[in-house]
């Protein structure tokens, strides 16, 4: 049977339920595995020609040469499935979770007299585990706190009732200081350890509020038995509790039970932040990083990472902080869009990590492979500025004139973001009289890409205009000259609110204000306005140095120059006798400019 008969006969027999939908290739591997609410309607999509389908996912359909099916009860069921199998089989065209690291937890043995200890191996024999902790150092810091306010013991004895009847251990060096009650010598009861274990247990899911709670009761029951010790015991036990509650981030006491995720995603990757939130403290936080395989939209990443985390942190809250509002429906599950108040907080909060995370990642990254940071950063100028090719080779122009006076305009070029200074050009403004920016930016851009195209020289990828819409629509005019118009990208970019302005466009793009993108055109654009506001200065202070020896009649700039190279100054001149002049520039030129500065001074 032919493929595509094999194919079309599966698909008209699925089901429109919920389910796990398998792409296999020709050799049987698992190339893609996907979620859906229904089943039929999702994976038809696929193979609808009317469906355009981006060139990824050309290249996964055409590898597809069979479909296998999971049905689940509910869409959350799917995505769970779906990300268990992502994990075991890794398929070709899925998003690829970048975070092999093993992280530790606390477990609880299951034995008597619990040990309480960390480890990064789960083993299945009974015993409590609670993690894992994306932060080792507040891991540790809950395993002091534990130290310090319960006497556990930490020796590996089999302490049985019959091995301690038995007499076969010995108080050791731990009792002595303090760390240990020694229930080996039954020094210590089990009814009083296991309370213990039992609010550790409290603890360590964080709850340490109703902790807090049960401690003050009995301190208040030890102090009206006048029992005053007992009472001062229990007392530092809650301030140090109270202590490190202080230390974690707390938001409100309202907030019970809360997972919060969200996302930030760039052309290659998505990073999501998971916080677990119990009795208002943030208990567990970590984030994670899925590398894009089908351009997946920002949605479909964040569920698979919501997934990922809640499995991974063995989370049952009911309510789910999220950015924004999701399509999913999952029975005993309520996500939420907080606009405002504690719950807005934490979304904030757990964006902040996001974009910590993120620059992290990107300047370790960009450390080990610098020209991976340009192709990242030309990827996202390419989708933010809407071009059709990355920006490697730019070219900013920008006009300096003084009331008209001294018109000039420079030229910055930046190759794959990088200044590229032996590029740079300057103008003097020949056509254009008076303090006309727009006739100016005419001009340079006609005289610009006019000497490009007969020199055979290439052309730049993106043009920017240091100036609104009407800078704009004279560069406009000039490549419409050449006809150049819609053949090169350019942009005009406003000072005030950095407001950037297309060829037709009336409504100005405003960019992210701490985006890369605009980073890189403010630089530009800066540096183009610093290379024409010295090329400015530099003809300015010539042209009033020189003005007065100019305006001699019979002296040429020629002159006036060496004048000013022997001289350093018109004042200096001014005060030379006539045969001081007379060696440099002879005797016919040395008395014009003699007389002139003789006749001044009267």
């Amino acid at each position: 049977m032919h493929k595509d008969e094999h194919l079309s006969g599966i698909i008209k027999n699925l089901p429109e339920k919920p389910g796990i939908y398998q792409y296999f290739d020709e050799e049987g591997t698992i190339i893609y595995v996907g979620k859906a609410k229904v089943l039929k309607k999702r994976v038809s999509s696929y193979f609808n020609r009317d469906n355009q389908l981006d060139r990824k996912t050309q290249a996964l359909v055409r590898n597809i040469v069979d479909i296998k099916i999971i049905i689940v009860e509910t869409e959350l069921d799917a995505l769970l499935l779906e990300n268990n199998l992502i994990k075991k089989y890794q398929p070709k065209y899925n998003v690829m979770l970048k975070d092999g690291r093993t992280y530790p937890c606390i477990v609880i043995k299951n034995e008597d007299f619990p040990r309480v200890f960390p480890t990064r191996q789960i083993v299945k024999d009974g015993s409590n585990y609670f993690g894992p902790f994306a932060s080792v150092k507040m891991m540790y810091t809950m395993l002091d706190l534990i130290k310090e306010n319960y006497q556990l013991r930490n020796c590996n004895f089999q302490l049985s009732d019959k091995n301690i009847n038995a007499k076969k251990f010995k108080v050791c060096l731990e009792y002595h200081i303090g760390n240990c009650k020694a229930p080996c010598e039954a020094k210590q009861t089990k009814d009083e350890y296991d309370r213990n274990i039992t609010e550790i247990k409290q603890i360590v899911k964080g709850n340490i509020f109703g902790i807090i709670k049960q401690l003050k009761q009995k301190m208040q029951q030890h102090a009206e038995l006048f029992e005053y010790e007992k009472a001062h015991q229990i007392k530092l036990k809650i301030d140090s509790l109270e202590n490190y509650q202080s230390k974690s981030a707390i938001v409100s006491t309202s907030i019970n039970n809360v997972d919060v995720v969200s996302i930030l995603s760039d052309n290659e990757f998505a990073y999501i932040n998971y916080l677990k939130v119990v009795n208002g403290s943030v208990i567990q936080g970590h984030t994670i990083e899925l590398k894009k395989k089908l351009n997946e939209s920002d949605e479909e990443l964040l569920l698979l990472g919501f997934a990922e985390l809640r499995g991974r942190f063995g989370s049952d809250s009911d309510e789910v902080i999220v950015p924004f509002e999701l399509e999913i429906k999952a029975q005993g599950i309520q996500f939420i869009v907080p606009q405002r108040g504690d719950k807005k907080m934490l979304l904030d909060l757990s964006l902040r990590n996001v974009e910590f995370y993120k620059r992290d990642k990107q300047k370790q990254n960009d450390l080990v492979d610098p020209e991976r940071h340009t192709k990242r950063m030309l990827a996202q100028m390419m989708k933010d500025l809407r071009l059709t090719t990355e920006p490697r080779h730019i070219e900013c122009f920008d006009n300096s004139n003084i009331q008209g006076a001294y018109p000039v305009a420079a030229m910055t070029v930046f190759k794959n973001l990088k200044p590229s200074k032996k590029d740079y050009r300057h103008f003097n403004i020949k056509t254009v009289e008076g303090p006309n920016d727009f006739a100016s930016m005419e001009e340079i851009i006609y005289r610009r890409y006019k000497r490009l195209i007969d020199e055979q020289q290439p052309l730049p990828d993106l043009i920017v205009i240091d100036g609104g819409k009407g800078q704009l629509g004279s560069a406009l005019d000039s490549l419409e000259k050449l006809e150049l118009r819609g053949k090169l990208a350019i942009v005009g970019i406003a000072k005030k609110l950095e407001e950037l302005y297309y060829p037709g466009d009336s409504l100005p793009l405003y960019l992210d204000k701490k985006g890369e993108t605009l980073k890189v055109l403010q630089h530009i654009r800066d540096e183009a306005h610093r290379f024409g506001i010295t090329h400015h200065r530099n003809k300015r202070s010539k042209g009033t140095i020189k003005t007065e020896l100019t305006t001699i009649k019979g002296i040429s700039e020629t002159t006036a120059n060496k004048l000013l190279i022997q001289f350093k100054s018109v004042k200096m001149i001014a005060q030379c006798s006539l045969q001081e002049i007379e060696l440099v520039v002879g005797k016919s030129k040395a008395l014009l400019v003699h007389e002139h500065f003789k006749t001044n001074k009267q």
